[in-house]
């Protein structure tokens, strides 16, 4: 369905309009970042804690974009925009809301709405795999549950569905009711009630109120009754309700869970009749989130085209729903993104923003599969794709499948090749056709893309770093949760990211727009200048042999004495005067405030002054210190004497400078213990994988990194007998070892050798038994049942890094550094 700009101005209550031709709009942008076309597109600038959608209307404009939507009625940003329309509102969020809401009151179908703590996604996925031969259905986008993946979810809403699934979801009171009045369910399936954001509820009873707010309008609501505090409220509803439970009488009462090493039968009671469902899964979540899809299943507001007997046998065939998209190495100097799990234009959009997020190498390749189950007519559905592939600078596209290959012709703006199958493409390929780029592995389950995956993949041993970039964006917005309005945040990425990776820190660093970068030495910025990376980036320990480098690729020294001072200008000098069109080069001034490592004295102000006063080839564009021990409490009046320093160096360094520069102290630990001293920047390090010195900290943190491992040999060693190098390891009773490939030589340190470190199989602690080896060591897995091949835990969500140095007897940064750049990195993002 398509509106008018007028049409759009009525439903939002617009103040006023200036709009030329009054365009057809088709699509909703709120991210600059996602521009996946700009036709037919109205941009609503949605002002956030972090950032402004008014700053990007000239970018966009730029690109293409010609509606508007604002709330910042600003004249020179319109006269700006020539032929650009523009309508402004009030609140451009409330005014999305309010279109989502007018959009979903012109269609009929019926409508699921699942709220709940946990499970939304992967209930509402499951319920789409299960329903999807009986309905055209339309759903949210992966998590697309807040106050603006709500209405721009239902926006999707058009004449071919018959089925709405929808996610809703809550932090604070007050937000319920607006969704209800977007969704307007007909049925509500609340999957739990858990502790997320309890601390914005007085208690569990006004969380469950709050969230049923979902249920206002609709015909009946789904649950589990062994939730007291929600069944409690429920009860207080007068509406129709169809419950299950593990422990009292319900409309559908589970009587067994019988579980074997690959799926598990669940038997219940319903309408005094047996009834059994069989999923290929064995835990727990998974079985709690089948037994709500076969509540709704068995709730009878929905008609099916299948028989419901035949419905339900589809649990056996439920496949696992992809919470994450992973960037891999590849073969020949390639990154690998996976995700070969699903394949809808919804799922397709967000992977096409990842790949476009990656700038390590200029050429994109897209592997695409038939887009399976879309409701929609072929050529339409992919001529949208072929837009948004130009729109997304995809180079190459690789269509498997018999839809992609009857409408080759509408890709002629890529350099497209066709297989009818899967098989067709694996036997016709060569390692050869892939060099130096990024390739988006996208498909459908039933194409089997994984054995594509398997043939890019670079080869490594089974040692695994994985980096969560969800958490690692999580991180990043709690400190800028903390820091004032127009604080810049420099981040660290020195020490290949802390052991994380380089570029593609960089990049996911680039795209949510910090301010700046921190390298340790010029190549490592080099290294990111020649992978994309555009923004400022300041180098910690410039080398003189390195300066002609640094200036030529745009790398921003700290000057911390008079002799690293002369040597810089000099070669500024130089440069300038063979590129005379280039600006004097900026410069970061160091102050040493009591850590005594590097940096200026106070005393040497009045020389530096006039030293750079007097230069044409330098611009001072911060002035910094460091501090010693601001993670140490009882250090805290030394770190305050540190801030107060520095505070009247910056004061005094200012009045002698007609230009301004940032002024800069706090590193992570800082950022949250010492507010007060954030002046015009703050320096972001280790805080950015998770770790924090305060408890209350911690619990806003999300974990970033996880070292994973595997079993390569069970082994039965006899009492007596011993374990590894200078048979350090005893066996005081008959014990079962297990070999893991992971040693120093992948940073395991050999102080973890015998008993002192541990590492998790299945749930439970497993002790290094003798000395850890180069590339190996053994763990003693006596009374732990598992096999080889086993997952093995070294550090992650719930056994923290923190831990592991505590057994190191070392910090957190020196675990995280010291894992070997062959250890290979897998990084993913929900």
């Amino acid at each position: 369905m398509t509106y008018t700009l007028n049409d759009i101005a009525s439903s939002c209550a617009a103040v006023k309009t200036k709009i030329t031709g009054n365009p057809v709009i088709q699509h909703l942008l709120i991210d600059s970042r996602r521009v996946t076309s700009t036709a037919n597109v109205l941009f609503i600038a949605i002002p956030g804690e972090r950032h402004d959608g008014h700053a990007y209307i000239k970018d966009l404009y730029a690109k293409g974009i010609r509606a508007f939507m604002v709330s910042q009625d600003d004249e020179s940003v319109v006269d700006s925009c020539p032929d650009a329309s523009f309508i402004i509102v009030s609140d451009t969020l409330a005014a999305l809301q309010r279109l989502a809401a007018v959009h979903r009151k012109k269609f009929q179908l019926p409508v699921v709405a699942i709220t709940g703590s946990n499970g939304k996604t992967i209930v509402k996925e499951w319920i789409w795999q299960l329903l999807r031969d009986d309905f055209s259905i339309v759903r949210s986008p992966k998590s697309y549950n807040s106050q603006v993946g709500v209405p721009l979810s239902v926006w999707q809403i058009n004449e071919s569905h018959t089925l709405g699934l929808f996610e809703a979801g809550i932090s604070r009171p007050g937000e319920m009711e607006k969704l209800n009045r977007i969704i307007q369910p007909d049925i509500v399936l609340f999957t739990n009630l858990g502790p997320a954001h309890d601390e914005n509820f007085s208690d569990r009873a006004q969380k469950a109120r709050e969230k049923l707010k979902l249920t206002f309008g609709a015909k009946a609501i789904i649950y589990c009754k062994d939730d007291a505090a929600l069944h409690q409220a429920v009860k207080e509803l007068e509406l129709q309700a169809f419950t299950w439970s593990r422990k009292i009488k319900a409309d559908l009462q589970i009587s067994k869970v019988n579980k074997t090493k690959s799926e598990t039968v669940i038997q219940g009671i319903y309408n005094n009749s047996f009834h059994e469902i069989t999923i290929p899964f064995v835990d727990d979540a998974s079985v709690e989130n089948a037994i709500h899809c076969w509540a709704l299943l068995l709730q009878t507001s929905l008609s099916l085209k299948t028989q419901r007997d035949l419905v339900l046998r589809r649990f056996a065939q439920l496949a696992p729903v992809a919470m994450r998209l992973e960037l891999k190495g590849g073969l020949n100097n390639c990154s690998v993104i996976n995700d070969s799990y699903n394949s809808d234009v919804g799922s397709l959009t967000v992977a096409l923003d990842f790949l476009n997020q990656q700038q390590q190498h200029p050429k994109r390749t897209l592997i695409l599969s038939d887009i399976l189950q879309s409701g929609r007519e072929e050529k339409e559905l992919y001529t949208e794709v072929a837009s948004y592939l130009k729109t997304k600078g995809v180079q190459r596209l690789i269509g498997i499948g018999p839809a992609l290959s009857r409408q080759k012709e509408l890709f002629t703006d890529v350099n497209a090749t066709f297989f009818a199958s899967t098989g067709e493409f694996i036997s016709a390929f060569e390692s050869s056709w892939f060099h130096n780029e990024t390739i988006l592995l996208k498909g459908a389950r039933a194409f089997e893309f994984e054995s594509i995956s398997k043939l890019l993949q670079q080869k490594s041993h089974e040692t695994v770093l994985e980096i969560d970039l969800s958490a690692m964006v999580h991180n990043l917005n709690y400190v800028r949760s903390r820091l004032n309005p127009g604080t810049k945040l420099m981040v660290m990425v020195k020490a290949f990211s802390y052991g994380s990776g380089s570029f593609e820190i960089a990049n996911i660093l680039q795209f949510h727009r910090v301010g700046y970068l921190a390298v340790a030495y010029a190549d490592e910025g080099s290294d990111l200048r020649r992978s994309g990376i555009t923004l400022p980036i300041m180098v910690m320990n410039p080398e003189e042999q390195s300066y002609d480098t640094m200036i030529a690729n745009k790398l921003e020294p700290e000057i911390y004495s008079f002799r690293v001072l002369q040597l810089f200008e000099e070669a500024a000098r130089k440069y300038r005067k063979v590129h005379p069109e280039t600006e004097p080069i900026p410069v970061h001034i160091k102050f040493d405030t009591g850590m005594k490592r590097l940096g200026f004295d106070e005393e040497d102000m009045n020389e530096l002054v006039v030293r750079l006063k007097n230069s044409r080839d330098l611009v001072i564009r911060s002035v910094f210190s460091h501090l010693a021990a601001s993670d140490e409490a009882q250090h805290d009046d030394f770190t305050r004497k540190q801030v107060k320093q520095f505070t009247r160096i910056g004061e005094e360094m200012k009045k002698h400078f007609a230009y301004p520069f940032l002024r800069h102290i706090l590193n992570s630990s800082g950022i949250l213990r010492f507010p007060d001293a954030q002046f015009e920047m703050v320096r972001l390090g280790i805080g950015l994988y998770g770790i924090a010195v305060e408890a209350e900290d911690r619990k806003h943190f999300r974990n970033v990194s996880t070292l994973r491992t595997t079993i390569s040999q069970l082994r039965q060693v006899n009492a007596g007998e011993t374990i590894g190098y200078s048979r350090k390891g005893v066996a005081t009773e008959n014990m079962i070892i297990a070999t893991v490939p992971i040693g120093y030589a992948d940073g395991l340190h050999r102080v973890l050798s015998n008993g002192k470190g541990k590492m998790w199989i299945n749930g439970k602690a497993a002790h290094i038994v003798g000395n850890v080896c180069m590339d190996m060591c053994m763990l003693d897995v006596t009374g732990i049942n598992c096999k080889e091949g086993d997952d093995v835990i070294v550090f992650d969500d719930e056994h923290s890094i923190e831990d592991l140095a505590k057994d190191m007897g070392t910090i957190s940064y020196e675990v995280l550094t010291n894992v070997s750049p062959r250890v290979k990195r897998v990084y993913w993002q929900e």
